[in-house]
């Protein structure tokens, strides 16, 4: 019997950097997306850039949000947005809380990446040791090798990345704070303005079928650089920089990309990364969103 999980209001999934169509072996979000379709809902996947700052691709979502409204009929949308698509996805409610019923982080970095940190330094001479610098712009550079995708829309790495270096998003949180924890760690006001703010994310797992997934071997590689959440990252976002509104958890065991994806090698995640969707999908229900 086919799960109800329909919420009142659309629900769009918003990509992060470099979210093109199809990573690797997968396309991005089509499991979540047949698996919310199959459970009622109306499902949509903004066309954004895939490499510029919050507030471009956070204008192109508030212009996909009208166009969604107008077609559907519907008062307001759900959105859910992985990685630095959270970030665009809190500008867009920050600029029209009325549309907007709720806010959701996926492997959010709400309070910037450590990650981004380190590429942001390996990028200007003498700010790393050459050895450091060398092997952290290697390793995202297979990262990027396994992206494939086009788009038209305009692109900037470097405005991404300085987005998304704890600076770049401590300014951005100055001017869009909702829904941030007053503490590290902390949780969130979940209901601010009218839309509710929710979060969850991963830390990386250690399982045999894990460290056979080419993409968890990155994560793992790049995971080396966090200091400050070290040992607690999904290998781009720490635990607690992932923080925001109600944090419904924040150390599943899954990085960065397996919070989008079932693991292409060996057994099923537990939990079933999909499921989380899900049950996310029961809780906006039972939020009347």
């Amino acid at each position: 019997m086919r799960r109800n999980a329909t919420t009142r209001y659309p629900i769009l999934l918003i990509h992060g950097l470099f979210g093109f169509e199809r990573i690797g072996h997968f396309e991005l979000f089509h499991e979540v997306k047949e698996a919310l379709k199959t459970t009622g809902n109306r499902v949509f996947i903004p066309h954004l850039s895939a490499t510029h700052n919050n507030e471009v691709r956070g204008e192109q979502l508030l212009r996909q949000i009208d166009r969604v409204l107008a077609g559907t009929g519907a008062a307001k949308v759900n959105l859910i947005g992985h990685s630095q698509g959270a970030l665009t996805a809190r500008y867009a409610a920050a600029h029209m809380p009325h549309v907007v019923g709720s806010v959701t982080s996926v492997s959010g970095p709400n309070h910037g990446s450590e990650l981004a940190d380190f590429l942001r330094k390996a990028l200007v001479p003498d700010q790393l040791p050459d050895s450091v610098a060398l092997n952290v712009v290697t390793l995202f550079s297979e990262f990027l090798t396994l992206m494939s995708g086009s788009t038209t829309l305009p692109q900037s790495a470097l405005a991404a990345l300085n987005a998304l270096t704890t600076e770049g998003v401590s300014r951005f949180n100055d001017k869009y704070p909702q829904g941030l924890p007053h503490t590290w760690g902390g949780h969130g006001a979940e209901l601010v303005d009218g839309v509710r703010y929710y979060s969850w994310s991963g830390t990386l797992p250690t399982t045999k079928a894990a460290m056979l997934d080419p993409v968890h071997a990155l994560c793992r590689g790049l995971s080396e650089y966090f200091i400050t959440e070290a040992g607690q990252n999904d290998g781009f976002v720490g635990r607690y920089s992932s923080h925001l509104g109600t944090v419904i958890r924040s150390d599943y065991p899954l990085d960065h990309l397996s919070s989008l994806r079932r693991p292409v090698i060996g057994a099923s995640a537990l939990p079933d990364p999909i499921l989380l969707y899900i049950e996310h999908a029961l809780r906006l229900q039972a939020a009347n969103l």
